[in-house]
Formats: structure tokens, C-alpha cells, sequence
């Protein structure tokens, strides 16, 4: 679950504030597993270690988050465009110039 928030922070505009207490428990788990930088608010109790916690900010992910994140194949690649529109362009291109050349035989015009 917690990689789910990690790959919910990877996409997000850092830094990323979490209000929820799941997702703040959720950050607490990858601060310590040293997997982001981030703010998270001391429990209120220090006794229990409990209470009611208002908010935990990401300001970034470390090296190993990135690498944890590789693991998995996040971000996707994506194909370039480009390479995908060029054929196109390119067999378009193609198909007109062979179109040209047979129309300006049957028009008796020079070779």
C-alpha cells in the first residue's frame, strides 16, 4: 500500500502535502524506510506515540525511492511520438513521390 502513495508522489508536483491519517501513516513508513524526505508531525501523546496528527508534507524522493520505484517499472515508458509519426510521414512521402513519377510519364513529360 505504502508503494502505492510512493508512486502517487512520484507523479505529483513536489512537495506534496497528506492530511488523512492513513496516508500519514503511509509517509511515516517511507520516511523510515528512507525511501523520501518529508515533514511528519510528532504523534501528540509522546507517551503513546498516538494522537491525532494534522498533516505530513513530502519534499522529495531519495535515491533509493527512485530506485525501489525502477523496480517496479514506474514511470512507464512511453514510445517516443516521434518515432511514430516519422514512418508515417516518411511512407506518406514515399507513396506521393512514386505517385509523381508515374504521373508525369503518362503526361509525356522529360525523364
Amino acid at each position: 500500500m505504502a508503494m502505492n502513495l510512493l508512486k502517487q508522489i512520484a507523479g505529483s508536483r513536489l512537495p506534496v502535502s497528506f492530511y488523512r491519517t492513513e496516508d500519514i501513516d503511509q509517509v511515516r513508513l517511507l520516511r523510515a524506510a528512507g525511501l523520501v524526505v518529508a515533514l511528519v508531525p510528532a504523534p501528540s501523546n509522546a507517551l503513546t506515540l498516538s494522537g491525532a496528527a494534522s498533516a505530513a508534507q513530502v519534499l522529495a524522493i531519495t535515491q533509493k525511492g527512485r530506485e525501489e520505484l525502477a523496480k517496479f517499472s514506474y514511470p512507464e515508458p512511453r514510445p517516443a511520438r516521434w518515432r511514430q509519426r516519422s514512418s508515417r510521414l516518411f511512407a506518406q512521402h514515399r507513396a506521393n513521390s512514386g505517385e509523381g513519377a508515374s504521373s508525369m510519364r503518362t503526361h509525356g513529360l522529360p525523364q
